[in-house]
């Protein structure tokens, strides 16, 4: 008999671990990965090119302005 209600404690431990929590929103994330761009070819960093939906993403997000690339 203690055998099922052990059985039983773990299922309901696992259940309640991967329950979402409630209340709080996962972050959205979107990653731009583009090919030959220099800093300056976006509109949010100073670029000549109008980039007005991504300005609007960078506007309400975080923009990396010191990155650096190995190649």
């Amino acid at each position: 008999m203690p055998r099922i209600n052990i059985h039983t404690l773990l299922i309901a431990v696992m259940a309640l671990a991967q329950s979402p929590c409630r209340g709080e929103n996962p972050p959205d994330i979107v990653l731009v990965m583009t090919d030959d761009m220099g800093y300056s070819d976006l509109g949010c960093y100073g670029g000549e090119i109008e980039t007005p939906h991504l300005d609007k993403l960078a506007a309400g997000g975080l923009r990396f302005i010191n990155f650096y690339s190995e190649n």
